[in-house]
This record gives structure tokens, sequence and C-alpha cells, in this order.
């Protein structure tokens, strides 16, 4: 038996059919992406470290539906992300003065102009690539795929402008997924645009509260920073 033959034994069980959502043939992956999906957004918007080892669960459950639905650049996406969540993870925890945990903060206009040319940049790079690749969404598989590469990076760096990003990349996935017929997937992406609206909110809530002790002459840990 080939590693091939092996990883689809694996991964079949994931690929099993639950139920029907109108045309959508839910699956285990489908459902486990939806729970773990929720629970790791609801984390980032509470600014707990625990949404990375959540977000690891999720990608490998969306990797399996995303690769089965032909959506190329949302599954190689994936196995970026787990890079990307080891490496927030540990800055969480570390990236802070003297090895401390990272303080919440804005990302330096420089930043995002950048950050903004390259989700450009790769979504030309991204599309093109993906029409040789016969993808069935290359533009918009791109540009989704540009924009959540963007706001995992602020997210990493802590940085409340990460919500920027999830929110235009989450009102690109939800009628991309509406149109693929993965249609839980979709209604998962408009909790997450939801989730997400709320998350600035809180984080500019603690910022400004943080702001506001440090003012007072309390001493707060740094999570008004800019990078």
């Amino acid at each position: 038996m080939s590693v091939s033959d092996d990883l689809g034994a694996l991964v079949a069980p994931l690929n099993h059919q639950l139920f029907q959502a109108g045309q959508d043939a839910v699956t285990w992956s489908e459902l486990l992406g939806f729970g773990t999906g929720a629970v790791c957004v609801w984390l980032c918007v509470r600014a707990s470290v625990w949404n990375f080892p959540v977000g690891i669960a999720n990608n490998l459950f969306f990797l399996v539906l995303f690769w089965s639905a032909r959506l190329y650049a949302d599954a190689a996406l994936q196995i970026v992300y787990l890079v990307l969540a080891g490496y927030g993870w540990l800055m969480w925890l570390r990236g802070g003065e003297r090895r401390s945990r990272l303080g919440m903060g804005h990302a330096s206009r420089t930043s995002l102009l950048v950050l903004a040319g390259a989700v450009v940049l790769a979504t030309w790079g991204l599309t093109v690539l993906l029409t040789r690749a016969h993808d069935v969404a290359p533009f918009w598989d791109a540009l989704t795929t540009a924009l959540s590469l963007a706001a995992q990076w602020l997210l990493n760096a802590k940085r409340i402008e990460n919500w920027w990003f999830w929110i235009a990349a989450d009102l690109v996935y939800i009628p991309l997924y509406f149109v693929k017929a993965l249609n839980l997937t979709a209604v998962v992406y408009t909790l997450f645009l939801a989730m997400c609206l709320a998350g600035w909110r809180s984080w500019r809530r603690d910022m400004a509260s943080a702001a506001a002790g440090t003012s007072d002459g309390e001493a707060l840990p740094d999570r008004t920073v800019t990078a």
C-alpha cells in the first residue's frame, strides 16, 4: 500500500457524510471545522493564547475539507497556518519584553502599507498559479488566501488591525462557499464575521482601558505598543 493510500484511509472517516444541508453533503471534517473554528475565533476575541492549539485542530479539519472540494489555495493555506500557529503561539507567550507575554497593540502605518502591497502581489501571483492548476475559483481563492495570511501575521504580532483583514476575507469567503455548496461552512464564516466585529470592539476596549490605567499611574503591562 502506498503512502497516498495510507493517507486516504486515514482521512476517509472525516469525509463520511453525516447529513444533507441543502446541496451541502456535510461531512465530519466540515462539522468539526465548524466547531473548532468557532471556538478558535471566540478565544481570539478574548485574546486567549489557547486560540493557537484549537486553531491547529481547525486547520487539520479544513485541510481535508478544502482539498476534497478542490479549493487548493484554501487547502494549502491550512498547512501554512500550521506553521504560523506554532510561531504565533510562541510569540504570544514569549514575544514581549524580556521574553514575557506579548502585549496587544497597533500596527504601524508602514507595516499596513507593506501588507496591503503584499496582498495585491500575492493575489496576482496566486491567481495565475491557481488558474493553471484548474482551481474552481482562482481569483477569489487567491484573494482570500492573501487576506488571511496578512490577518494571521498581524494576529501573531497581536495587532488589533488583524481584525480588519479577517473581516475583509470573511466578506469574500461567505458568498464563495455558498456558490460552492459548502453551506455549513458559509454559515460558519457568517458567524466568524460577527465574531470578528466583536473581537475588534473587545480589543479596542481592552487597549483603551490599559492606556487609561497607565495614564493613571498604575503598573500595567504594555498592551498598546506600535510595530
